[in-house]
């Protein structure tokens, strides 16, 4: 055991704050092990996460592990928030006064949020840097690993404290609740458990999205073997589903901006497949043990692509050019032939599954 993890052994933290201001779903679910691991060797502390709105009712499902939530106010150099400087004053002297014990910063490499971090006004501060940039304690402060999956980047921090890993499988509970408005849906569209495939052409980033049309090819031909599609996809994407819609010669039900998060999560843990770009609901499937093909057109699969190689294929887009994935095979290249391949192999183990 190492210097640091003896004293984060003796500190116990009753009052620990974790930064984690990112704005995607999926930024939220790749911390969920550590959250896990964090709850597991300390379940009396109190535990609060500072993050963006979405993150409130992200605590709220994940009240096992997390205890509160408080709203990111900004800070120089992090463009998810406008600044405020009166708001970040307020924010600070409030946040000091409650005398956190552990300050964790698991927003990315440090070089802006570390500073923000240390003005929490923790008893210790803990994160990663940019070896050359600011590193408030060396003691507690690891180089920030590049090429690691970020799962497995957000445990690291966690053990390298003492703390012991507790799996690195993402999970998301259903709420009762959540499953009667999957049940709704399913009447009101005749959706069959297990029949029906679901496509999400959406993503945050527009670079990050596939062709509509190439997505209906794809569609097309899942529906011809009797599979059921169904679009999903938040409100801002409907132009996105419609036009996938738009271009297939097969009927489908198209629910964007229909469902709650909860109700997705119902519905994917019914489909038979989830087939998407790499974004929110890739994560989500992972967490709920849903078979995917996840596509890749400008991220890094090193990075994001979910850790079950069986459950969850990945296909690299050619126009990613990056030297790093030289090593990935010819067969992940994007085409929609290889879409299918993946979908039907998975397909294929789904039906014939003991």
């Amino acid at each position: 055991m190492n210097h640091s993890e003896f004293k984060i052994c003796n500190l116990q933290p009753q009052r620990i704050v974790v930064v984690r201001s990112l704005s995607g779903l999926g930024d939220l679910l790749c911390a969920v092990p550590a959250f896990r691991a964090l709850r597991a060797a300390l379940p009396q502390a109190h535990i609060t996460l500072v993050g963006l709105p979405l993150a409130q009712t992200f605590v709220q499902r994940f009240s096992h592990y997390l205890d509160e939530w408080l709203e990111f106010p900004g800070y120089p150099g992090i463009p998810e928030v406008t600044l405020s400087p009166q708001r970040l004053t307020s924010f600070l002297t409030e946040v000091q006064q409650t005398r956190f014990d552990l300050a964790l910063q698991m927003h990315g490499s440090g070089i802006y949020t570390n500073p923000f971090t240390v003005l929490l006004g923790a008893q210790v501060s803990a994160g990663f840097f940019i070896p050359g940039q600011y590193c408030p304690d060396p003691e507690y402060f690891l180089p920030y690993p590049e090429g690691e999956p970020e799962i497995r980047r957000n445990l690291q921090l966690i053990t390298s404290l003492g703390i012991p890993a507790q799996g690195e499988e993402l999970e998301f509970p259903i709420w009762e609740s959540d499953w009667q408005d999957f049940w709704a849906i399913a009447t009101t569209h005749d959706l069959q458990p297990g029949s029906y495939i679901c496509i999400h052409p959406g993503a945050s980033v527009s670079s990050r999205r596939w062709e509509p049309a190439q997505f209906a090819t794809v569609a097309d031909a899942l529906a011809a073997q009797g599979f059921q599609i169904v679009l999903t996809g938040t409100a801002v994407e409907a132009e996105l589903t419609q036009a996938v819609a738009t271009a297939m010669n097969s009927p489908c039900v198209d629910l964007a901006g229909k469902t709650s998060l909860g109700a997705i999560a119902a519905l994917l843990k019914q489909a038979q497949l989830l087939i998407c770009n790499d974004t929110g609901i890739s994560h989500l499937a992972a967490a709920l043990q849903v078979k995917s093909v996840v596509i890749f057109s400008a991220s890094d699969p090193n990075r994001w692509a979910p850790l079950n190689r069986h459950l969850h294929r990945i296909v690299i887009s050619p126009r990613y050019a990056n030297p790093d994935f030289s090593s990935y095979p010819s067969s992940l290249i994007l085409h929609p032939s290889t879409i299918l391949s993946h979908a039907n192999d998975l397909l294929k183990e789904l039906a014939y599954a003991p």
